[in-house]
C-alpha cells in the first residue's frame, strides 16, 4: 500500500532510490554541455568541418552509399541505418571545431558498425519497435495497476514491459562505447586530428557517453523502484 501523509498529500518513499540517477543525470548533462561548448570554439588544426571529416572517414572504409546531410538543433546528431544517413547538426556540419569534428567521427562510428555488421547495433536495430511500443503501453498498465486493480497483475505486466526499456539502455552502452573508439582511431590514422587533439576529442566524446550512462542507470533504479513497489503491495 502506497502511504500517504498530512492534508492528503501524497508521499512514495521509493522515490528516494530514483536521486543517485537524477544527480548523475544532471551532472552528466552539465559535463556534456560545458564540454562541447569548450571545444566548439577550438579549431582543428587540419581545418576539417563535420561534412568534410565525414566523408573522409567513410571513404577511408570503402563506404560510399551513405548520404551526409545538415539538420537543424544542437547536438542532433545520429545516423539513420535505415535509410543510410548520417545527419549532423548545422553546427557540426560546417563547424571545424574539435566538437564538429569529433562528433561527426563519432556517428561515422556508426556508419562503419553498420557496414562491418557490428552485433549489439543491429540488436538494438532490432528490438527498437518493440521496445517503443512497450514503453509506450508499460506505464499505463503500471498506473492502473497502481491505483485502479484490486491486484498486482497489471502492476507486473507492466514492469515487466517496462524491462525492454532497461534492455535497450544496457544494448545501447557497448554501441556508443564502441562508435567513440572507432571515432579516435579514425580520426588519428587518417591525420584529421593531432596527439594533442585527440586527447580533447577523447574529452567530447566521453562527456557524451555520460548522457547514455546516465539513461542506463535511471532505467535500472527506476525499475529497482517498481518491483519494490510491486514487493510492498504483495506484502
Amino acid at each position: 500500500m502506497m502511504p500517504y501523509y498530512g492534508m492528503g498529500m501524497f508521499y512514495d518513499p521509493t522515490m528516494m532510490i530514483l536521486i543517485p540517477a537524477i544527480l548523475f543525470t544532471m551532472y552528466a548533462q552539465f559535463k556534456v554541455s560545458s564540454t562541447t561548448n569548450r571545444f566548439f570554439r577550438i579549431k582543428s588544426r587540419s581545418g576539417y568541418n563535420g561534412q568534410q571529416t565525414a566523408e573522409r572517414i567513410l571513404a577511408a572504409n570503402g563506404i560510399r552509399d551513405v548520404r551526409i546531410v545538415p539538420i537543424r538543433g544542437t547536438l542532433t546528431d545520429h545516423y539513420d541505418p535505415r535509410r543510410k544517413v548520417l545527419r549532423l547538426s548545422e553546427e557540426v556540419y560546417y563547424g571545424t571545431s574539435i566538437t564538429s569534428v569529433a562528433v561527426a567521427a563519432h556517428e561515422c562510428g556508426h556508419a562503419l558498425q553498420h557496414a562491418y555488421g557490428y552485433k549489439p547495433l543491429e540488436i538494438r536495430g532490432a528490438i527498437v519497435p518493440v521496445v517503443n511500443f512497450a514503453s509506450s503501453l508499460s506505464w499505463i498498465l503500471i498506473f492502473v495497476g497502481l491505483f485502479f486493480s484490486g491486484n498486482n497483475t497489471m502492476l507486473q505486466i507492466g514492469i515487466l514491459m517496462f524491462s525492454a526499456t532497461v534492455i535497450f539502455q544496457l544494448i545501447t552502452l557497448p554501441v556508443e562505447f564502441n562508435a567513440s573508439s572507432r571515432a579516435l582511431v579514425q580520426l588519428q590514422d587518417l591525420g584529421i586530428v593531432d596527439s594533442g587533439e585527440a586527447r580533447d576529442s577523447r574529452k567530447v566524446l566521453s562527456a557524451a557517453a555520460m548522457t547514455y550512462v546516465a539513461a542506463a542507470l535511471t532505467a535500472i533504479l527506476q525499475l529497482a523502484r517498481l518491483l519494490l513497489i510491486a514487493n510492498n503491495r504483495d506484502d
